[in-house]
């Protein structure tokens, strides 16, 4: 673990775990208000699958040294996306490059991929937040207006026991002192509405191979937004996985095993039939 510099002088806490014979590498972008100690376990199933596995915690997260809760703009997470890139093609010369992004994350990962169409060989999404949250739509209006006046005022996350279907995942997830308490208005703004303006307009340009994953029980990012990115992008080698029974966090509940297991086919199935 350590920290990465970025262009603005921003330091990202990163790790990298390395596998023994490596066949690929894979950036994680973690979802809002999360950090890369979340995603321990499924790091270890990828490094044991043969990839070497970089994380990072987004800007105003976890252990990087920004402004906890806070961005200007949607846009760094992007640019920040790509120096991370960057490194990993510097220290994994000649192996292929994938990502992987939970909700937010998967907002980021799609964003890069129209604005970085040839550095990778393929994504992944999970409960990707591709669209208008129906928790947003009542307020869409009002949010922007209010940011003007408001826009460094903190406001509560608002994320509660439907994050996932096991109760002890929620349960870690309120008592984890790493993950965001609160953000400010302009975050919620950039995320939520002035970002998904730019992928509304955008989403035809993608074009990278994927595989969309979704819980069908999601009730912070429905389903359809997941199906909506699927039938809307420009890709020709696409798939899309709406798992019965799931919640949000589907790479932590208890068939988690299954659900990377199809991850991980797929990244070996892309390594086959494209590298």
């Amino acid at each position: 673990m350590g920290f990465i510099k970025m262009r603005d002088g921003i330091l990202l806490n990163y790790q990298k775990d390395l596998a023994k014979n490596p066949k690929g590498v894979i950036l994680i972008n973690h979802g809002f208000a999360e950090h890369l100690g979340r995603y321990d376990y499924v790091t270890k199933r990828l490094v044991d699958s043969g990839y070497n596995v970089y994380r990072y915690d987004l800007r105003g997260h976890g252990r990087s040294k920004s402004r906890l809760g806070h961005i200007e703009y949607f846009n760094d997470f992007i640019e920040d996306c790509d120096e991370m890139v960057e490194l990993m093609i510097k220290e994994n010369s000649g192996l292929p490059l994938f990502m992987l992004g939970h909700s937010m994350g998967g907002l980021i990962t799609a964003l890069y991929g129209v604005c970085y169409n040839d550095k990778l060989q393929g994504q992944i999404f999970s409960g990707a937040a591709l669209g208008t949250l129906p928790s947003v739509a009542r307020v869409k209006k009002i949010l922007p207006i209010a940011t003007k006046f408001f826009r460094n005022v903190k406001v509560k996350n608002p994320i509660d026991d439907s994050l996932c279907g096991d109760r002890e995942v929620f349960s870690a997830y309120l008592n984890d002192p790493l993950v965001l308490r609160k953000a400010t208005m302009n975050f919620y703004v950039e995320f939520l509405i002035n970002s998904i303006k730019i992928f509304n307009e955008r989403v035809k340009e993608y074009n990278y191979p994927c595989l969309i994953t979704h819980g069908k029980l999601d009730k912070i990012v429905p389903k359809e937004l997941s199906i909506s990115f699927f039938n809307s992008i420009s890709s020709k080698d696409k798939e899309i996985k709406i798992y019965d029974g799931l919640y949000h966090e589907i790479l932590n509940e208890k068939i988690k095993d299954h659900i990377l297991n199809d991850m991980i086919l797929w990244l070996d199935r892309e390594l086959i039939n494209n590298y």
